[in-house]
This record gives structure tokens, sequence and C-alpha cells, in this order.
């Protein structure tokens, strides 16, 4: 599997950063002939922005599987479950990983640790989505080029390397470093602190899908992000938009997509659970007569009209706004994360965590006060440490995950139990009347490498998922 290295795939982002900040790009090399630190820096640009984009990418996948979106064509294969080819995204984590390597070189070579420390952080964010979503993936002969029939890597594996990645990153974040980071950086703009910070809350991430040692990932919680401040996102540019908002914009040009699964109105609008959350109207548009109405996973639009008869994603909320962030890894994740990781061992500590996390949520979509209180009170959400489940912590995190891979992630785990959440019409008959567990691996990965890939089937789990 050669993948070809592009420093700068995007001119067109290149553009936008001129326009929007020339003199913080163009001041990258103070000596335009000195090109030392140009491609640890170009590098840094790329790998930061397309690992944003990734996020979107494995998102625009998932996000029919977990019923945030529905598509508007009966039997459609996102909401199916059919087995797609999704050669695409395969590609672009190979592609972000292939330059991480050479920066992770690069830098080593110049004794850029920060610099490398970011990338080893980055090289675990996109190899741990695409185990997530594959499973067994290429990845020790994999940046050699000794070979173009890599063997594959076996996903527990491959979840050590992760932790590894992050561990050895954090300690060369921690150092000292020839280079400073600086606006090559899209995430953090150089800050090392909220690099370190990002880093544990990437491996309370990880580790809680293997239920791993409790205490362990509460100690990279504590070590984490400490407010909505320290969020992992990449901003995007009037000449280069926001993909969401992308979507957003092609549905009101009759390019149907980004249509919102009846389950996710349901669960907001006061139908499944008992209070009406004050989110919906920031996430989802409404329809012509005001209201909030879904579309029924594999059933499609029926009769409704192209627009105005539900609710689909809608230019300029949060989420859909041309600058909007892509959003890696937040504040509120995280604290749903150290609720369920305090949950049978501090049970205090949970409770408080996932009030936190639904107000970190709440307080970053611009939420009134007044309106997050109401919330609170209400004795659905606020039901007393005696009375509070875990169910409650995976509902409220599904929410906060919106249009995130990480809440399939979730699902899975969760076997899929949120409350009214329905297989979808018109299901794969392969997958014999259950959920789905994995994407099956690209057609061009079978045809270039079909005698190394897994013969697996949509059913087989990862193996945090057994």
């Amino acid at each position: 599997m050669k993948i070809t290295n592009k420093i700068i795939r995007n001119i067109g982002l290149a553009l936008a950063l001129i326009t929007v900040s020339c003199d913080s790009y163009l001041d990258v090399n103070e000596n335009p002939n000195n090109p030392e630190d140009a491609p640890i820096s170009g590098l840094m640009i790329n790998t930061t922005y397309e690992s944003g984009k990734n996020i979107f990418r494995v998102g625009d996948i998932t996000s029919n599987y977990v019923q945030y979106l529905a598509s508007p064509n009966q039997a459609s294969a996102s909401d199916t479950m059919e087995p797609v080819s999704h050669n695409n995204t395969w590609f672009n984590i190979y592609n972000v990983m292939t330059d991480l390597t050479v920066l992770i070189e690069k830098a080593e070579e110049q004794g850029a640790n920060h610099y490398k420390g970011a990338a080893q952080v980055l090289m675990a964010l996109n190899l741990g989505m695409g185990v997530d979503i594959f499973g067994d993936m290429p990845f020790s002969e994999s940046f050699t080029f000794e070979t173009v029939t890599p063997s594959y890597d076996d996903d527990e594996q491959l979840y050590s390397i992760i932790m590894d990645f992050l561990d050895e990153g954090i300690a060369n974040l921690q150092g000292e470093t020839t280079i400073s980071i600086g606006e090559d950086d899209f995430i953090y703009q150089g800050d090392t602190i909220k690099w370190i910070a990002f880093a544990n809350m990437l491996k309370a991430r990880y580790m809680i899908h293997t239920q791993g040692n409790m205490s362990e990932i509460l100690e990279a919680v504590d070590k984490g992000f400490q407010s909505n401040d320290d969020n992992a996102k990449v901003n995007f540019f009037e000449q280069d938009i926001n993909p969401w908002a992308d979507v957003a914009r092609d549905n009101a040009d009759l390019l149907l997509g980004g249509w919102i699964s009846e389950q996710f109105i349901e669960a907001l609008d006061g139908t499944s659970y008992p209070t009406i959350d004050p989110r919906l109207g920031l996430m989802v548009g409404t329809t012509d007569d005001d209201t909030f109405v879904g579309t029924v996973n594999g059933a499609g639009r029926g009769n409704a009209p192209e627009q105005g008869a539900r609710s689909t994603l809608i230019e300029d909320q949060y989420y859909t706004s041309i600058t909007s962030p892509i959003l890696i890894g937040t504040y509120s994740e995280q604290k749903f994360i150290e609720a369920e990781a305090a949950f049978e061992i501090d049970k205090s500590r949970s409770y408080q965590a996932y009030l936190d996390g639904i107000t970190a949520h709440m307080q970053m979509l611009e939420v009134p006060q007044e309106e997050i209180d109401a919330y609170l009170a209400d004795p659905s959400v606020s039901m007393g440490e005696g009375a509070f489940t875990l169910a409650d912590i995976f509902k409220e995190k599904w929410v906060a995950l919106f249009l995130h891979p990480e809440s399939w992630n979730d699902a899975r785990r969760f076997d899929y139990q949120y409350r009214d959440m329905d297989l979808p019409v018109n299901l794969n008959p392969d997958l014999n009347g259950q959920f789905i567990r994995r994407l099956p691996y690209p057609d061009n990965e079978v045809s270039r490498n079909g005698q190394n890939v897994p013969d697996v089937t949509l059913l087989d789990r990862i193996f945090w998922d057994e």
C-alpha cells in the first residue's frame, strides 16, 4: 500500500490562510531561503487540518448508524447498513498517517520535539479512528514502502501502539525543543499545554473503550481538559467551509442530505424522554410549520416534499456555520468518560461529572443560562445519585457527541440500547435483525491486498466490542 506523500494537497487552504492571516502564515519561516522549518510546518498544517476533516469523514458514515441522520431516500444503504465500500475514508486516514510518519521523522532529525509530540498524538487519533471502524489494519509494514501488500496488525495490538504514541507524545511535548509550534498548528496554534491535555483526554477515550483500569482513566481525566476552552477542534474559513455547512447548503439547494432521524428528534422533543431539550433548536432546523419532524431510518421521506416537511441540518447553526469548527475532542465528552469511569468506584463523582457534561455541552452551544437551569432541574435529568444509571450517561453523551464518530463506538459498547432506538426499516437482511458492528474493508484494498485482508462480516466485532 504505497501512498503518495503530499505535504500540501489543498492549495485553496493555503490561499485561505494567506487571506485570513497573511502575516502569521508568511512568518512561519523568518528566512524564506532557509527551508529548515518549511517541511515540518507544511506537514503540521496538513495533518492538523486533515485530521479534523477525517473526523467529519468518519462521522458522515456513522451518523446514520447512531440515528442522528436519516436518508430521505427509501432503503438507502447508509440507513439500512449495507456493506458500502469506503475507499476515500480509508485512503484519507492513511494519507494523514503517511504524512505524520514523515513529520515524526523530520521532527526527530531536527530536535523539534514539540512537533514530534503533536504528530504522535495525531497518529494515535487517526490510527484509533481506523481501528474503531475497521478492526485489524496494516500499520507496521505500511510506511516503509518495502511492500505494496502489507500484512495486517491485530486490532488489540494496535490499541497498545495507540497508547504508546500518546505516552511518547506527552513526553515529547513536555520536553525541550529546537523549534516551537506556531500558527501552522490548526488545532491549538502551538499551545503545548493544551496538546498535553488533549493527549490525556484521548488516553481516557481509548481506555474507556476497553474498560481498562478505571482509576487510570480518572487519572488521565484529571490531566486532561479543564473547560470548553481546551476543546480540540479545527476551525474553517470563508474560502474552505465547514463540511457540515456544505451538507446543509447542498440540502437547501435540493441535493438532499443532512436529514434528521426521527429517533434524534423524539429523544429531545419530549417524546422518548419526559423533558424538552433546549439544545434541539440550536442543532437542527424546523419544518415550515415551525415544528420538529424527523425521518424514519430506512423509510425515506415517503410522500413528503423535498423541503419544508422534515427537520434537516440548516446553515448558520453551531455545527453548520461556514466557519464552525469540527470538534475532535471536547470537555463535555471527557466529563461523560469521567462519569462512566467513576460510576462503580465513586458514584458521587460520577453523578456530578454527568451533570457537568450536560452543562459543558449546553454552554458550548450557548444555551441561555435560565434554560440550562430549567433542564437540569427536571427530575428526569437530575434524578439524584441513587436513581442515576449508566443509561443516563450514555443518553446525554449521545446528545453531546452529535455528528461525531465517537458516538458509534459508544453505541456498540452500549449495544444500541438507547431508548426507542429501533432497527431501521428495510434493514440489510445479512444482519439477521441486528445492528452493524464494523465497516467492511474497502474494495480498493481488497483488490490490491486481498491476500492479507481479513475475512470478516458486518456482525464481526472489534476486539473491545466482544
